[in-house]
């Protein structure tokens, strides 16, 4: 009796354990869910923050990447991961941007901060405007750097997702994020960096990723890697085993899926001679679900310009919906006149 009820205190206190984690895998072009398990339930993000951090300092300061931001009183007060940035001393954005990623700097966050918003108060706006911009409904920014212990980041494995999926498509983003050691100097002091992402050393399709950990938040991960065309986020909240869990869950999920051409956009245009779209339209499927997709041609003139819209559908539901164009028709026959008549006038201007 005592070994079941033990037993049965291990299954309780396993599943309750499980239960703390966020975890989702989404396509990172369509946005597609393969897996998810908690991943709309809020929950503090540690240093992952520092993705959007990264997001609004380069979207508000691309321009200024090669311009020294002096640190100032902000430095003095934080704590946790760091740079080890001196008071008054001076370092490119660009460089800032390399500590805030590789080495998580959370003085890096501050002074970032402070340089393009102001205040921390300014920049933590721009971060909660960008994340309703974004359809992260239920994220909430307080600082730019993480720590937990005064104010807090919610958000969840899904909007973290959708924030990775976008980051992911800044190329200074991938190269930052990609990078295994940096090096740079200031009017102070030289500094070596190597990424404290072990991803970026061990899995060969990673692509992107920053990781986080406070005492509160446990360890936190968004990562994305790609293989054969086919590229992944994942989100892990409060998972211990961040490195392994993410390597699994891609080696499980690039084995399940193929990214597949639903419509060719030059096969639709030899198909409807006078229309066209703009895109060739691509999906994460598994092996049998190709016979299970049903397209739709909807045209309609409500909209200037857009003849109507594509629809494709699996098991009933949208999964794809791309405008459809109608093209100019050539005014062959009236240019032909048009230039007979203007030969005409021209004879007739030379010989008057």
């Amino acid at each position: 009796m005592k070994k079941i009820l033990f037993l049965f205190i291990i299954f309780i206190s396993f599943n309750t354990f499980a239960s703390n984690k966020s975890t989702i895998v989404m396509d990172t072009n369509t946005g597609r869910i393969l897996y998810q398990n908690n991943a709309n339930e809020k929950k503090l993000i540690a240093s992952t923050t520092k993705i959007m951090t990264f997001v609004v300092a380069y979207e508000y300061g691309r321009d200024f990447l090669d311009v020294l931001v002096k640190s100032g009183d902000e430095v003095l007060k934080m704590y946790g991961t760091s740079i080890y940035l001196s008071y008054k001393e001076e370092m490119l954005l660009r460089d800032l941007l390399y500590g805030l990623m590789l080495r998580s700097g959370n003085d890096a966050a501050e002074v970032i901060a402070y340089f393009i918003g102001g205040n921390e108060e300014g920049f933590v706006t721009l971060m909660n405007k960008k994340a309703k911009t974004l359809g992260m409904n239920n994220t909430i920014f307080k600082n730019p750097h993480g720590l937990d212990e005064n104010t807090k980041n919610y958000s969840t494995a899904h909007d973290l997702a959708i924030l990775s999926s976008y980051a992911s498509k800044i190329p200074f983003y991938r190269e930052v994020t990609g990078t295994k050691y940096y090096k740079t100097s200031t009017n102070i002091k030289a500094y070596s960096w190597t990424n404290r992402n072990k991803m970026v050393f061990t899995y060969p399709y990673y692509t992107t990723g920053k990781t986080g950990y406070t005492p509160s938040a446990g360890k936190t991960f968004v990562s994305t890697a790609k293989k054969d065309d086919l590229e992944l986020t994942i989100v892990t909240l409060n998972e211990p085993d961040i490195y392994e869990v993410h390597r699994m869950l891609y080696e499980e999920y690039f084995s399940k899926y193929k990214r597949k051409l639903i419509v060719s956009k030059n096969e639709f245009m030899l198909r409807y001679d006078n229309l066209y779209i703009k895109n060739n339209l691509y999906y994460p499927l598994k092996e049998n679900e190709e016979e299970r997709l049903e397209i739709k041609l909807n045209l309609n003139e409500n909209i200037k310009g857009i003849k109507g819209e594509l629809i494709v559908y699996l098991d009933n539901k949208e999964i794809i919906k791309e405008p459809v164009y109608e093209r100019k028709k050539e005014l062959t026959h009236n240019n032909e006149n048009n230039s007979f008549l203007n030969k005409i006038k021209h004879f007739f201007d030379n010989l008057f």
